[in-house]
């Protein structure tokens, strides 16, 4: 994985870096970056790792992983 990677999914862009054994996913608007989260890389899936570590943003687990992150923290009122 690269130092900043983007990722587009449904229309929103995040921002992923890693943090140690973490992950942090921030929200892209404009050129501003709201940082969300930050989710230990072991609870991500296997595919969506293995993407991060090829730097494929446009896989479909880590897709998947991301929506998953935005919309928790949506739900707890981020």
């Amino acid at each position: 994985m690269t130092d900043n990677m983007t990722i587009t999914v449904d229309s929103d862009e995040y921002v992923l870096r890693r943090d140690g054994d973490g992950l942090q996913v921030g929200h892209r608007v404009a050129d501003d970056v709201a940082w969300l989260d930050t989710v230990d890389l072991g609870l991500l899936p296997a595919p969506a790792r293995e993407a991060l570590e090829r730097g494929d943003t446009s896989d479909a687990a880590l897709m998947i992983a991301v929506r998953g992150i935005a919309q928790a923290e949506e739900e707890r009122g981020g």
